[in-house]
C-alpha cells in the first residue's frame, strides 16, 4: 500500500496471516491427504510458518490429523485433511413452485436436502419471506441440534439481484425491489452469521463449479431450465455478474421474432420457445406453476413411450434452444454448458437436435470446442451453489473465529 506523505506500507499482519491460512486449508481441500512438507513445497510458505498455520487450523477445527503414512521417502509423515464438522454452510433456493434447503459442511459433505411445493407465482412478497425465514429456521434447528455453527444463509432467487441483496425484479415470481437479504435478517432477528441473496443461475454455475461434472472448468454457463431461463457464467474461474450483479439474462435473447409472445412483453425470447413453459404449451397449456412438475413427468413418459407428438415437440425445442447456446457460444467460447432444471429429465430427447443447431450457428468450428452437457445435481444445484458461495467465502481467506 502506498501512502502519499510516508510511502510503502507494510501489509497489515493479520491480513498476511489469514490470506496464508486459506492457502493452506485450499491446498488441503483440494490435495488431502497431505503432510506439512507437501504444504511448504507446494505453497513456498516456510516449514516453521506451515506449522504455525496448521496448528491454528486444528484448533479452529477446520483441519484434522489423520494419522502417519509410511509410502514416502524418510520419515513417516503426519498426514493432514479437513475437518469443518462442527460447521455448515445453508443454501436455499425460492422458486415459482418449490423451495429448496440444501446444509453442507466444510468439506461440501451434504448435510440435508429438503424440497418442498410453494406458490411462488402467487405469494406476496412479505409471504415468501415468511416461508423461507421459517425454512431456513427449522434447517437451523437441525444444525443445532446436530452442535453445528452456521457459517451463513445464502438464497438463490430467479431475478435481477444487485450486489446488495435487493431482488430489483424477478418477473416469475411478481417481485420488484424486494430487499430479501435485509428482510430476512429481520426475520431471522439478527442470527449472527451473513445472509447472502443472488441470482439462481449464478448459483447454479457455482455448485457445477465445485460439486458438478464439469471437472472445474475455468470456462462455464450454467442454463437454468425452470419456468424461466437464465444464466450463470464462469470466465477464468470467476463468476462475472456485470456492473451492477444483473448479468445472464439469456432468456430474453430473442430467438425468432415471430415466436410466441414472452412474459417480458416481446416476442420469441429463449424462455418462450425452449423453457419449460414451452414444452408444456403443446401438452398441457392450462398448467400452473403448481403443476409443472407432474406435467413434466408426463411428457417424460409420453417421450418414453415414443409418441411421435411428443418427440416431434422435444425436438422442435430442442433446435429453439440450441440456437441459443450458439450465441452463447460466439460470445463467451465456454468449456461447457451445462443445463440444469427441467432440462434433467427432458435433455435426452432435446439434446441431439440443440448439440446440432449449436454447430450449424458456431462461428468456430465444431461450436468453439464447447460442451453441452446435462446436471448432475438436479433440482437442488441453485440451493447447493448458494451453500457454495459460502464455502468459497471460507476458501478466500473470511475464516470463522
Amino acid at each position: 500500500m502506498i501512502n502519499a506523505h510516508t510511502g510503502p506500507q507494510p501489509a497489515d499482519f493479520a491480513d498476511v496471516r489469514a490470506t496464508n491460512l486459506a492457502v493452506v486449508l485450499r491446498f488441503v481441500r483440494d490435495n488431502a491427504p497431505c503432510s506439512r512438507a507437501d504444504i511448504a513445497a507446494s505453497t513456498g510458505l516456510n516449514k516453521a510458518t506451515v506449522s504455525s498455520l496448521v496448528a491454528d487450523l486444528i484448533e479452529r477445527r477446520l483441519l484434522k490429523e489423520t494419522g502417519l503414512t509410511e509410502n514416502r521417502v524418510g520419515r513417516p509423515a503426519t498426514m493432514l485433511m479437513l475437518d469443518g464438522s462442527p460447521y455448515a454452510a445453508v443454501g436455499i433456493e425460492v422458486n415459482v413452485d418449490y423451495l429448496t434447503a440444501v446444509a453442507v459442511d466444510l468439506a461440501g459433505t451434504e448435510l440435508l436436502s429438503w424440497r418442498r411445493a410453494f406458490p411462488g407465482a402467487t405469494a406476496t412478497p412479505p409471504q415468501a419471506i415468511a416461508a423461507v425465514a421459517a425454512l431456513a429456521r427449522r434447517v437451523l434447528g437441525r444444525m443445532g441440534k446436530e452442535s453445528r455453527r452456521v457459517l451463513g444463509l445464502s438464497v438463490a432467487v430467479p431475478g435481477l439481484v444487485d450486489l446488495g441483496g435487493c431482488v430489483r425484479v424477478a418477473p416469475n415470481l411478481g417481485w420488484r425491489d424486494v430487499d430479501l437479504a435485509g428482510d430476512l435478517t429481520k426475520a431471522l432477528r439478527d442470527p449472527g452469521f451473513p445472509v447472502l441473496v443472488d441470482n439462481d443461475g449464478n448459483l447454479g454455475a457455482l455448485a457445477e463449479h465445485r460439486f458438478g461434472g464439469s471437472g472445474g472448468a475455468a470456462n462455464l454457463v450454467y442454463l437454468t431450465g425452470e419456468v424461466g431461463v437464465g444464466a450463470g457464467v464462469l470466465m477464468d474461474g470467476r463468476l462475472r455478474r456485470g456492473g451492477a450483479g444483473f448479468a445472464g439474462e439469456v432468456g430474453h435473447i430473442q430467438i425468432d421474432p415471430a415466436g410466441p409472445r414472452c412474459r417480458c412483453g416481446r416476442h420469441g425470447c429463449l424462455e418462450a420457445v425452449a423453457g419449460v413453459g414451452a414444452v408444456l404449451r403443446r401438452t398441457a397449456p392450462d398448467a400452473t406453476p403448481a403443476e409443472l412438475e407432474p406435467e413434466v413427468d408426463e411428457v417424460v413418459r409420453l417421450a418414453r413411450g415414443g409418441d411421435a407428438e411428443t418427440l416431434r415437440s422435444l425436438e422442435s425445442i430442442g433446435g429453439d434452444l440450441g440456437r441459443g447456446l450458439a450465441i452463447l457460444a460466439n460470445l463467451l467460447n465456454p468449456d461447457v454448458i451445462v443445463l440444469g432444471g427441467y432440462y434433467v429429465p427432458l435433455g435426452e430427447w432435446m439434446l441431439p437436435a440443440a448439440r446440432a443447431e449449436l454447430a450449424r450457428g458456431s462461428v468456430a468450428p465444431a461450436g468453439g470446442g464447447v460442451r453441452v452437457e446435462i446436471s448432475a445435481l438436479g433440482h437442488g444445484a441453485a440451493a447447493l451453489g448458494a451453500a457454495a458461495r459460502l464455502l468459497d467465502s471460507i476458501d478466500s481467506g473470511r475464516l470463522p473465529a
